[in-house]
């Protein structure tokens, strides 16, 4: 099998490429290299993985024209290349609809143009459901949760694109699942949650799982946005390249179909007063935190209902949180040279 990655050097992208490779797929790794980690991810990549990689931008349909026609024809595409961050998306709305919009319509066309076309995977955002203002939502002493859904959010909760990069990434999710109806381009729409694991190089304002491990390292500020009590379903970034091997398995079956991937109400903890806990027993310290306004637009709570992913995908979560934050925070141990270089950090 020959797979082409966007993004493949980035974090989610270099476990994917990693992952191909030692099943013995042929890998190419598309990124621009522009991100924090992407090139010493890239490096990685070439040196353990022998992975190819492509320098080029899914803005430009010249540069993925060039490497469908030097690279392939591939058998499967995994588009995670985007701009990732909501507050970038505030500052810089052009941008982001170049990269996640456009460069998604790229993408599908290079996609299209192949014959036969491949299958694609494309990686969306709960954030497509907006700020989901009629759920009922209970506010307990150390979260808050769904008063009516305990399962979650379902895949066929209405679209409600709240901020420039919901618009973005929501009109390319349509995109990809319109491509599979009209071109029959055998697509899959992956609505993903928070993800997080090792190679993870996070910042304040995206990856807060990662940032909230390295900034407890190197004992640099936390400032908690709200009052700590918001909740997100984590997923471990190996479970979620699980979820594209079984995509990309069962295409005949699950061609054109949306799914919510993450962790779901069992892998769901609130962001600081559950998380912190679990940091502190790893580091043996008590972490300062100090607080700040909620930022706009922020969820109180948000958990994917995956009973479909179960049943149609074949897949679930495997790695519990308390598991896969231990193997983060052993990793940001063992790399501190690299995660201060990639960060900035003196």
């Amino acid at each position: 099998m020959r797979i082409l990655i966007t993004g493949g050097a980035g974090f989610i992208g270099c476990h994917t490429c990693a992952r191909f490779a030692k099943k013995g797929a042929e890998v190419v790794a598309f990124d621009n290299l522009s991100r924090r980690g992407s090139c010493s991810n890239a490096d990685w990549l070439k040196r353990e993985h022998a992975v190819r990689i492509i320098q080029g931008d899914i803005r430009h349909s010249a540069d993925l024209e060039a490497c469908f026609l030097s690279e392939g024809p591939f058998d499967a595409v995994i588009h995670l290349a985007a701009q990732v961050a909501v507050t970038t998306s505030v500052t810089n709305p052009r941008e982001d609809f170049d990269i996640n919009a456009l460069g998604t319509f790229n993408v599908l066309e290079a996609a299209r143009a192949q014959n036969p076309h491949p299958v694609m995977l494309y990686a969306s955002t709960n954030k497509v459901y907006g700020g989901m203002e009629d759920i009922v939502v209970v506010e307990d002493e150390d979260r808050y949760r769904y008063r009516d859904l305990p399962a979650g959010i379902p895949v066929s909760y209405r679209l409600d694109f709240h901020s420039p990069y919901g618009c973005s990434k929501g009109a390319a999710d349509q995109y990809v699942r319109d491509y599979s109806r009209i071109y029959g381009i055998p697509t899959v729409v992956l609505r993903q949650s928070c993800i997080y694991g090792t190679r993870q190089f996070g910042i304040e304002d995206q990856g807060w799982v990662a940032w909230f491990v390295i900034a407890a390292v190197f004992q640099h500020p936390i400032v908690i946005y709200g009052n700590g009590k918001q909740v997100r379903d984590v997923l471990y970034v190996e479970d979620l390249v699980n979820a594209y091997e079984q995509a990309i398995d069962r295409r005949d079956q699950v061609a054109g179909r949306i799914f919510n991937i993450g962790g779901g109400p069992d892998y769901a903890l609130s962001i600081w007063k559950e998380f912190g806990p679990l940091l502190e027993n790893l580091l043996g310290r008590k972490i300062p935190v100090s607080y700040s306004d909620w930022r706009p637009g922020d969820q109180p709570v948000y958990i994917s209902d995956i009973t479909e992913t179960r049943t149609k995908l074949g897949w679930e979560p495997r790695i519990k949180p308390a598991e896969g934050i231990r193997n983060l925070y052993d990793w940001v141990l063992e790399n501190k040279d690299l995660v201060a270089q990639e960060l900035g950090f003196r």
